[in-house]
């Protein structure tokens, strides 16, 4: 049969299951794209965990207390140099402090206002600088920019004039990245898949121009790579490489989509976006000439009484989104982020830079379990069915905050490679950075993962243990040895 009969006949059969088949049309359009899309890939290995307090897709509006404050942390391996005093007046768009290593870097205020605090730390370390946001807010006007028309050095001093470059990280070392290295290629991640992460598909609604003059602009650097999930609709953007990444998470994970479609090796440098809204921000910047460090988060979690979606600027103080959105009474954890890579945070904490879900969960410190690991916890969520939840089905849960275990002997039992579609042997890896091995890190392919790629070894660990902090201090000091 010629291939364009079998295409016809293909198409026939598709329209026929859609349509008149009695059974999950869903399911029927998750085949037809896996089959006719050009770039999909079908990942076998991960795992989804599934909870209590999905945020709905509607938008709730809040009004801002007019506290903001940029945190250094939220930008990994930089070193920050303050370029403003206490008292200063700022517009949306001026540089707060710069990166010491590359002082081209800059990191601009998400509001216009008044510098009110530079926050230190031990050994003077910059925790954060605080913004009063004025009343009517200014934005410092970098001016409208026709992308098509620009080369790729052009885009790059403009992100780092508007002081927006430092969002974009690179591998390897999973850090904010160098403007002065040539990548080899960019990684978009557009697919957000942990548990109760928010949708990019209902961020990006009414601004997919926006979207678009991002990859246009990022693609002027280099080759550009879009993965998506199954059920999006990315695939028709142009000036990037759009692949489909069908499976479990962490499917979108940035490290993981790298690993599959064109890996890292030592001396090369590729730069990666996992979070999809440094995208917008890059294309707001070009189509209005201001810097928008607007992005949809997620309030979610088995405590959120209501949880919702809520536009919200990088840096702004999580209290007025957090008043009265749970049972104050109760013992919780805040996390500024998802429950598996997010950081512990308070009402007085700050919207991170990269975040985009706050999420209340329990504490789980007040938990009282009659006969303790002999009960059959129909109610708890457990990996290798050693509670009987397994026997209801998929359902959700509200799982605490708890580690229920302390850390003991590493277990060579093949428990990371399970949830970690990569091509390398996690275990092996995890005890050479504990060695401290550099030769034994760099051939067992530490130059392609970040620490959030072991998130999920790190939940099921029956060793209990801090596996993204293990590799963050690998990469950081294989970083150092490299300089």
């Amino acid at each position: 049969m010629k291939r364009e009969y079998f295409v016809h006949f293909l198409c026939l059969v598709c329209f026929f299951f859609i349509n008149f088949a009695p059974f999950n049309r869903e399911s029927y359009s998750k085949i037809i794209i896996v089959i006719f899309m050009a770039n999909v890939i079908k990942l076998h290995k991960g795992l989804d965990i599934h909870l209590q307090g999905r945020a709905e897709e509607k938008l709730i509006q809040l009004k801002s207390n007019g506290k903001y404050a940029l945190v250094p942390d939220d930008f990994e391996g930089v070193t920050p140099k303050v370029v403003v005093k206490e008292g200063d007046k700022v517009k949306a768009g001026d540089a707060l402090f710069v990166n010491k290593q590359y002082p081209e870097v800059k990191f601009a205020s998400p509001v216009s206002g008044t510098v009110r605090e530079v926050v230190r730390g031990e050994r003077r370390k910059v925790l954060c600088i605080k913004v009063d946001a004025d009343a009517q807010q200014e934005f410092t006007d970098f001016g409208k920019k026709d992308v098509s028309t620009l080369s790729g050095e052009q885009v790059i001093n403009a992100l780092l004039e508007a002081g927006i470059f430092g969002y974009i990280n690179q591998l390897p070392y999973a850090v904010s990245t160098n403007p002065g290295v040539q990548p080899k290629a960019i990684f978009v991640s557009a697919l957000r898949d942990k548990p109760l992460a928010a949708s990019f598909d209902y961020e990006v609604k009414g601004q997919e121009a926006d979207f678009q003059t991002g990859l246009t602009a990022l693609s002027k650097i280099a080759k550009t790579y879009l993965g998506c999930g199954v059920h999006s609709s990315f695939e028709n953007y142009k000036d990037a490489e759009v692949t489909v990444f069908d499976g479990k998470c962490p499917a979108g994970n940035v490290g993981v989509q790298v690993n599959n479609i064109d890996p890292v090796n030592k001396g090369e440098v590729v730069w990666t976006i996992g979070d999809p809204t440094v995208v917008l921000f890059i294309g707001r910047l070009f189509n209005t000439g201001k810097v928008n460090l607007t992005r949809r988060v997620a309030l979610c979690g088995s405590e959120i009484t209501n949880p919702a979606y809520v536009d919200m600027l990088v840096g702004e103080e999580l209290s007025t989104l957090l008043s009265n959105s749970y049972d104050a009474g109760k013992s919780v954890r805040i996390i500024n982020g998802n429950v598996l890579t997010g950081k512990p945070t308070t009402k007085d904490g700050f919207l991170g830079a990269h975040t985009s879900e706050i999420t209340v969960i329990p504490e789980g410190d007040k938990a009282d379990e009659m006969l303790g690991w002999i009960l059959p916890r129909f109610k708890q969520f457990s990996v290798n069915r050693s509670y009987f939840s397994w026997l209801c089905g998929k359902k959700d849960y509200a799982l605490d905050a708890r580690i229920k275990g302390g850390e003991r002997h590493m277990i060579m039992s093949g428990e990371y490679d399970k949830v970690l579609p990569m091509d390398i042997y996690g275990e092996y890896l995890i005890k050479a950075i504990i060695a401290g091995d550099i030769d034994r890190q760099e051939a067992l392919g530490i130059y392609e993962v970040s620490p959030e790629d072991f998130a999920l070894a790190e939940f099921v660990d029956s060793s209990k243990l801090e596996l993204q902090r293990i590799v963050r201090e690998g990469l950081n000091i294989l970083r150092k040895e490299n300089a």
